[in-house]
């Protein structure tokens, strides 16, 4: 790492801190924090504005459990802070139970508004509509994607998009029944995108990338950028689709949940060898890679270990959340100076009871 990198990187780290300690003041007042919180700190007996001075001190808060995402109350979530604002409820995608919900304001706004700029302005075009061919409902990929679209000038195309019915069609071993609703949903995004020739962005998963290039050349039809995201983003799907599906399209991976918000794929580079290294929306959301027997503990750069999620704003304190997912620890680069993640995957420890349907 060069001197130049080091620097801002100790400089990212002064400034994580001084977030981290914005973000708990605010959790933990009275006047602004959220129900949940404060209750959490009644309890635990110690006053989190005065003791968490460094990122590192929210480990005091041990690992924040999945379960008290599932079922309500959700305005335990809602701050006092924000409680005039309208708010909307996002959902994760309910493979394992319960979903999760997220409760949010305006993060998921801000969170695609900063993504937006990392898109180059040639393959995604300012002015131009996108199609939207992934999750519908209560997930907030539908209104973020639509939102990404309108900051940057276009209109966004919808598809509906079950993936709950598919992981049940799955699940019961009707395969025949979820390839016919996959073609389904094929078939939407084909007829928008033979009637409306502004059209030249998208999302999908990469499953749905690869039915719709089976269909027709992108390219041919006007798309000059997609942003693709899933479970099934791996390095040999990351070389199909550069080299095989998509003919010269701009192709950004991303890696993003309800919890974190979306995480922006480093430049490829000769020597990654087609693995996709994510960064992170520091200091919003803090990704880091933790051994699974000891998950204090992070691997060094280059281990493999498990996805450990704290997420930093205002509407949404999460700190310590453990992920579904695993992956190799990768070092501050130039563009990011913080850490970041390469090759995401499901846990393995896990993925014999996760379905993940269309993703």
């Amino acid at each position: 790492m060069s001197s130049q990198l080091q620097q801002r990187v100790r400089t990212h780290k002064e400034a994580l801190d001084a977030h981290v300690r914005e973000i708990v003041a605010w959790h933990f007042d009275p006047s602004t924090g959220c129900p949940f919180w404060l209750d959490f700190a009644a309890r635990a007996g110690w006053d989190p504005r005065r003791e968490i001075t460094r990122y590192e001190d929210l480990d005091r808060f041990g690992f924040f459990e999945d379960e008290w995402l599932r079922g309500g109350p959700v305005r335990q979530w809602v701050p006092k802070g924000l409680a005039h604002l309208p708010t909307y409820i996002f959902e994760t995608g309910g493979s394992t139970g319960v979903p999760k919900a997220r409760i949010q304001m305006n993060d998921f706004r801000t969170d695609y508004e900063q993504f937006s700029h990392t898109l180059p302005a040639e393959a995604f075009p300012q002015g131009a509509d996108w199609l939207m061919v992934g999750p519908s409902g209560p997930r907030r990929l539908r209104l973020a994607v639509e939102h990404l679209a309108q900051y940057r000038g276009g209109i966004c195309f919808m598809v509906d998009l079950d993936p709950r019915w598919v992981v049940k069609l799955i699940k019961w071993g009707e395969f025949e029944m979820a390839e016919r609703y996959k073609q389904h949903v094929v078939d939407q995004a084909l007829t928008l995108l033979k009637a409306h020739d502004n059209i030249q962005c998208m999302f999908t998963t990469p499953k749905l990338l690869e039915a719709l290039c089976e269909k027709v050349n992108l390219r041919k039809l006007g798309i000059k950028g997609i942003f693709c995201g899933g479970t099934e983003m791996t390095p040999q799907f990351h070389r199909f689709a550069v080299e095989e599906l998509l003919d010269g399209i701009y192709f950004a991976p991303t890696y993003g949940n309800t919890l974190m918000g979306l995480a922006t794929h480093k430049a490829p580079a000769p020597e990654d060898d087609w693995a996709i290294i994510y960064y992170p929306p520091a200091p919003r959301a803090v990704l880091e890679v933790v051994d699974p027997a000891e998950p204090t503990r992070l691997v060094p750069y280059g281990g493999t270990g498990r996805v450990r999620l704290t997420t930093l704003t205002k509407e949404t304190f999460i700190p310590r959340f453990l992920e579904r997912d695993e992956c190799e620890r990768e070092a501050p680069c130039e563009q990011y100076p913080w850490d970041g993640v390469r090759n995401v995957r499901p846990f393995a420890k896990l993925g014999s009871n996760v379905v993940v349907g269309v993703y």
